[in-house]
């Protein structure tokens, strides 16, 4: 008798990745104070090695995280600040990063001339790739820093493309959205969340700045590395609830707690982000798009778009 293989269904194999990432969170309680400097650096690159140990590519650590978030005086932020590419801080980042073969995102005060800047700069394995600078800044933010002036950078790296926002950015959808239209494939967002709603918490653990950054990671189609830090600072209280969120908006793993420092951890294929936007045979994210009705409304064009 011929067997007959006419409904015999084909199995599906995955397809292999292109750019295989593992992205880890770092979520820490740094102490602000000229004097806890070298201990906070101490302490997050110990972190960091950590992550580099569990087999990280992509290492995020928090806004200001070797300085301390809660200044007292313009001048106490002056004492923090240093010049970005040629300060120390982001030294020892860029040696971390060539001696562990790694890509970092962390955040630090930086001064040009008589400006001071919320930062958020990248390095890697061959050194200083790039940096942003805050735009919108959150509630005693506007005493010390001048709002950034130098747009919404995407960087091009051997694993992805890889944009920056800082904490306060997310709360403006045009942030994430622009950095998705230029092409990032993952979005490192490095905060100092603090609660701005009661209850602080939700039934699940999760605060509103999670739910922000997964609705910004399912509408733009990007992956999402979201580093918080913890603990208090001169009455201020932090609420943890670092994440990596996926394409689909989903939380990839935990969400880390509310109190304790944490490195979480999550494998992707980064460049995957790039096919996302296409949905279904009739949605595509970014052809559905109507510029001619909102682009003039809201007064901005965006940047370069880049080929996905």
């Amino acid at each position: 008798m011929t067997e007959d293989h006419s409904h015999r269904t084909e199995e599906r194999t995955a397809p292999q990745p292109v750019s295989p990432v593992r992205v880890a969170v770092v979520q820490l309680d740094p102490r602000v104070g000229v004097d806890s400097r070298k201990d906070n650096m101490a302490r997050a690159l110990r972190s960091a090695t950590q992550a580099a140990d569990g087999g990280a590519d992509l290492v995020v650590l928090p806004e200001l995280a070797t300085t301390g978030y809660s200044f007292e005086t313009r001048a106490e932020v002056y004492a923090h600040a240093e010049r970005v590419p040629d300060g120390e801080t982001v030294a020892a980042w860029e040696s971390f990063a060539r001696e562990r073969e790694v890509y970092v995102v962390a955040g630090l005060v930086e001064r040009e001339g008589a400006r001071l800047y919320d930062t958020a700069v990248l390095v890697g394995p061959d050194g200083y790739i790039g940096r942003y600078r805050k735009t919108h800044l959150w509630h005693r933010e506007k005493l010390w820093f001048t709002p950034g002036d130098e747009g919404y950078p995407v960087f091009e790296t051997p694993i992805g493309r890889i944009g920056l926002l800082i904490c306060w950015d997310n709360w403006f959808p045009e942030v994430p959205r622009l950095l998705a239209q230029q092409g990032a494939d993952i979005l490192c967002s490095i905060n100092n969340w603090v609660s701005t709603s009661q209850p602080r918490f939700d039934e699940s653990g999760r605060c509103m700045a999670n739910y922000l950054t997964m609705t910004a990671a399912h509408v733009n189609n990007v992956f999402i590395a979201a580093a918080n830090r913890v603990g208090a600072e001169r009455g201020t209280e932090f609420i943890g609830c670092s994440m990596i969120v996926g394409t689909d908006g989903r939380p990839l793993g935990a969400v880390a707690g509310h109190e304790r420092e944490d490195i979480l951890f999550a494998d992707v294929d980064l460049v995957s982000a790039r096919s996302a936007p296409v949905w279904n045979e009739l949605n595509d994210l970014l052809r559905d798009r109507r510029t001619d009705l909102y682009d003039a409304m809201l007064g901005y064009r965006g940047g370069p778009a880049l080929p996905r």
